[in-house]
């Protein structure tokens, strides 16, 4: 594509060094210096911690022949100044693309949790009504058989729309993501617009990003206001919302009649009717305008109810039919490091889940809490260089819930992890001052208590050793993740790897 017709329709403030009479062809649109070839536009972000325009030299050295960027410089190439350049890439990867994301039937799922378990059970369901479906999350992304890995929950803009036109290359007719408060704010998901959005919840998240609960709520609402199709006479549902949240309940009044409803009480459009939850899973009917569809999953929890739920109303909106949404959810055995069970732990049940958040892990605690015959034993921690507030919080929960809690490591990243574990603390001690050590933890096996032990692994090692039949173990924080960040450096590290070695250790001993 040529640099004028890629730029033109950009609200642009400037234009320098651009020869007159020529008008080169562009190959890329790239934000990141490294991935610049020649011919490519290099756009210029203000991250958070790095500023794009410290690397134009090094773009234009590259072969860039086109800058674009907010503030003045001086190269020997094209200078596109803007008064935004995250909402110019999105637009610039949009047209460099071919606007993928109007090819495809798009879902966004947005909320403080839940979404990733969602996104898989709305893949599953598209699956079996025969539509071909590509995936967008925190997890990885994926199509047509691939899988690759993601950075982050919902990816730049420009690498966005990549993904988009290769799926559309691939075949696929229906894409659903993940989309995050960041990205709605960051501008990353600009062009695309929704056939379907749902809304899982509200809580406590990110406030070391958006300050207040109200700027998180504001921006969450954008997905609903600001990227939704409007609904037709076709298509009359155009969002799901969790009418048992009271954010919930807020959107789905603004929202009206193009809003499907659920609820596990009595007040959705779908509901679940004569449910059974245990630790083996959750089955029974949904109630929907579609009529009652019977259901056998093996997701865990009242939290992945308000999932099931969730998905299906999304499903219902697309127009599938309720054969295919029973068969979708009973399809979807596991979420990765969502409540995912290691099933090597006999007759302890032990669990791995991503629960980071103070909203999260109330929500896996109580679901567990509900149906462990023995005792529940919580290990966690914080992730460090975000949200400090919620430490606390989360210290809080984990005890009053817990019979047994251990405090441990998240990802400390650049923060002293004893420093977060002493603020974590704060709360536990709360609920529960009765510290326990390595050493007496085996003659404590009744009354409420914790302890503290700040190497990930022994603290797994630890809770697992303390547990009985009956118990039920809940490692939380890290879920899918297989790495952990201490003092800067990446290690190996799987929460689900570390309890299998665990209990395969316990075996060989004969315990």
């Amino acid at each position: 594509m040529k640099l004028a017709k890629l730029t033109n329709g950009l609200t642009v403030v400037s234009t320098t060094g651009a020869p007159a009479g020529i008008d080169p062809v562009v190959t890329a649109v790239c934000y990141d210096s490294r991935q610049v070839i020649p011919g490519a536009v290099f756009v210029a972000i203000e991250g958070f911690s790095v500023d794009g325009h410290r690397f134009i030299p090094d773009a234009v050295a590259r072969g860039a022949v086109a800058v674009v960027c907010r503030q003045p410089v001086s190269v020997d190439a094209a200078v596109v100044r803007v008064a935004d350049p995250r909402a110019a890439l999105a637009r610039l990867a949009c047209r460099f693309y071919g606007h993928p994301a109007r090819q495809l039937t798009l879902v966004g799922v947005t909320g403080t949790s839940g979404k990733t378990t969602v996104t898989y059970l709305l893949e599953q369901i598209l699956a079996q009504a025969g539509r071909s479906v590509g995936v967008v999350g925190t997890i990885n992304y994926r199509y047509a058989g691939k899988v690759f890995a993601n950075p982050v929950t919902t990816p730049e803009s420009a690498d966005l729309q990549a993904i988009f036109r290769q799926m559309v290359d691939s075949g696929v007719t229906h894409a659903v993501m993940e989309v995050s408060s960041h990205a709605l704010d960051l501008s990353r998901v600009d062009g695309c617009n929704f056939d379907v959005a749902v809304f899982t919840n509200l809580s406590h998240d990110h406030l070391d990003y958006h300050e207040t609960m109200q700027n998180y709520w504001q921006i969450k609402q954008r997905l609903f206001l600001q990227y939704l199709k409007p609904a037709d006479r076709q298509h009359p549902v155009r969002s799901v919302v969790n009418a048992d949240d009271a954010h919930g309940r807020e959107l789905a009044e603004r929202l009206g009649t193009t809003a499907f409803r659920t609820s596990t009480g009595d007040g959705g459009d779908i509901r679940p009717v004569a449910v059974i939850r245990d630790l083996a899973g959750i089955r029974g009917q949904i109630s929907t305008p579609a009529g009652t569809i019977d259901f056998d999953s093996p997701l865990v929890g009242d939290f992945n109810l308000e999932n099931i739920l969730a998905a299906t109303g999304a499903a219902l909106a697309l127009g599938i039919d309720p054969a295919s949404i029973a068969a979708g959810i009973n399809t979807n055995a596991c979420v990765p490091g969502r409540l995912e069970r290691i099933t090597e732990g006999g007759e302890r049940f032990i669990f791995v889940d991503y629960s980071h958040k103070p909203d999260a892990l109330e929500n896996a605690i109580d679901a567990l809490r509900r149906l462990t015959t023995g005792r529940l034993i919580t290990v966690f921690g914080c992730g460090g260089d975000r949200d400090r507030t919620k430490r606390p919080v989360m210290g809080e929960i984990a005890a009053q819930r817990s019979d047994l809690t251990v405090i441990t490591s998240d990802n400390p990243r650049s923060e002293d992890p004893l420093a977060i574990i002493d603020a974590i603390e704060t709360g536990v001690r709360r609920f529960c001052d009765r510290r326990l050590s390595a050493g007496t933890l085996a003659r404590a096996e009744t009354g409420k208590a914790y302890l503290v032990e700040a190497d990930r692994r022994a603290a797994i090692s630890l809770a697992i050793g303390a547990a009985r039949a009956g118990d039920t173990v809940l490692i939380a924080g890290k879920g899918h993740e297989t790495y952990q960040i201490l003092a800067g450096e990446t290690i190996h590290f799987d929460d689900r790897e570390v309890a299998r070695e665990v209990l395969a250790a316990t075996a060989r001993r004969g315990a």
